[in-house]
């Protein structure tokens, strides 16, 4: 293992760490609050280590498999605990265990939270926190793939291990174009979704908490109420912006290079919709039964937390915990299938599910003509065996990671709805959850263990699981023959 190239990037990561906090600083210190001191304090800390780091002497420059995974793992553990400090430092949250917990909910895009009023928090740290979500969105490392061809390093495997879906592939021939693509498209979404909020008269501070929130799925907003309070519009370009961070973000491209057939033949994203679509369909008419309200509110209702749930974001404008069960249940069901692979949603990812489904239709075509040869494909192209093998590895070790983490919170003796929403919650990288964690309380209530438990549950989760369990196997540590 090349020990000297993974040092040298993670100098890189906290560098680019260090300068996408600095905003924070100017922000407190215009509303003149008093993290100010703790931001800076926290700059100069990843500067220094971070230069120090990128001046370690490396064997070579080129990045192996199993260099790109610790990169990801530790990188990703790295950014955590270095901003976890403006929390702690600031009397945010009571201890250090809770600031890695918010920080990391914020970094993974989950919103889960520890803080009852954000809006008694400092707008220095209460950019900062939204921040993060829009760091982790599409990836702090992402962005330093952009960097590192200019130094001089290979980084493939960097982009395969951090990349979320069964498959990570370029855009363009070159990977750091690749990076910079995406990165013009998820800032081209974010500045666009600040400019229609502004027009629907939210403040400039507030517009960038939300989109932040809302580009990277992450749900972290500015009120405690979290979108209640805002009006329709707010709501509804809220609403819309999520199910487009939803979508898988080479397909901007295609439209970016005029070819919409292909845009609107995606399997996956026609899924996708039709997902959104029909949950928004049977949740609307159940409440609309059960409740008897006004259509369009129910509608808008229903559109805002089907959008908000499914691709993982975990914004809120009613109490979904007064909703009858079939809708809850609808909701539970979303929070695993999450969005788009190569989105900033969490979740199981569409096209994993769409190739699950026909793996199911082979199996029942195979009762009827047990000797075909019936290749599963998606968007024309075949699923090697390969492939079909890492789905169906990640859903069993998906599951399974789910009902341990279930146990576990079982332990602080709360009820099983709380206990298995908590971890969908965290696993799937949604935020708020049904019981003791529903959509107006949160995660501050949980032991030190449990709290920090739950931080590891949502990196593996975000990491969709094997980088980080990769890391924690002793041979991956061992030189290689």
């Amino acid at each position: 293992m090349n020990y000297g190239i993974i040092v040298k990037v993670l100098g890189i990561i906290l560098l680019i760490e260090s300068l996408l906090m600095s905003p924070s600083v100017f922000i407190s210190q215009h509303h003149g609050g008093e993290a100010v001191m703790p931001l800076a304090f926290t700059i100069l800390l990843m500067l220094v280590l971070g230069i120090f780091m990128m001046n370690v002497r490396n064997r070579h420059e080129h990045i192996r498999a199993k260099d790109g995974i610790v990169i990801v793992a530790l990188g990703w553990v790295l950014i955590s605990l270095f901003g976890a400090l403006p929390f702690y430092l600031t009397d945010s949250v009571p201890t250090y265990a809770d600031a890695i917990f918010e920080t990391v909910s914020g970094f993974t895009t989950t919103g889960s939270s520890v803080i009852a009023n954000v809006e008694a928090l400092d707008k220095g740290i209460l950019f900062w926190r939204s921040m993060t979500h829009w760091i982790g969105g599409m990836g702090i490392l992402v962005f330093t793939l952009a960097l590192l061809p200019a130094l001089g390093v290979g980084s493939l495997q960097i982009f395969k291990a951090e990349s979320p879906g069964p498959v990570a592939g370029k855009i363009v021939p070159r990977m750091k174009d690749t990076a910079r693509v995406l990165y013009v498209t998820y800032i081209a979404i974010t500045l666009l979704q600040v400019i229609l909020l502004s027009f629907g008269g939210v403040n400039l501070l507030e517009s960038f908490v939300i989109t932040f929130g809302t580009v990277g799925t992450g749900g972290f907003g500015p009120r405690n109420d979290s979108m209640a309070s805002y009006s329709s519009y707010v709501q509804i370009v809220t609403g819309i912006f999520m199910v487009l961070s939803g979508v898988n973000f080479s397909l901007y491209f295609l439209i970016f290079r005029k070819k919409y057939k292909e845009f609107l033949e995606d399997r996956e994203l026609r899924l996708y919709l039709f997902f959104v679509f029909i949950s928004v369909l049977m949740i609307a008419v159940n409440l609309l039964i059960t409740f008897k309200g006004d259509f369009l509110i129910t509608l808008r209702d229903s559109f805002f937390q089907v959008s908000s749930i499914m691709t993982t974001t975990g914004y809120s404008t009613v109490d979904f915990e007064l909703w009858p069960s079939f809708s809850k249940l609808i909701l539970f069901f979303l929070m695993f299938v999450g969005g788009s692979a190569g989105s900033t949603a969490g979740g199981m990812k569409v096209v994993r599910i769409l190739v699950i489904l026909k793996l199911i239709k082979r199996e029942i075509s195979k009762i009827f003509h047990p000797r075909a040869l019936i290749p599963i494909k998606v968007g024309g192209k075949i699923v090697s065996n390969e492939v079909i093998a890492r789905i169906n590895s990640f859903l069993t070790l998906h599951m399974v990671i789910f009902v341990i983490g279930v146990i576990v919170v079982s332990l602080e003796g709360v009820d099983m709805i709380t206990s298995m929403s908590s971890v969908a919650a965290t696993i799937n990288n949604i935020g708020p959850g049904f019981g003791g964690v529903g959509p107006t309380l949160t995660f501050a209530d949980y032991s030190i263990f449990t709290k920090l438990f739950l931080s590891l549950i949502m990196l593996l989760g975000r990491l969709e699981h094997f980088t980080i369990i990769a890391l924690l196997v002793p041979k991956s540590w061992t030189k290689e023959s």
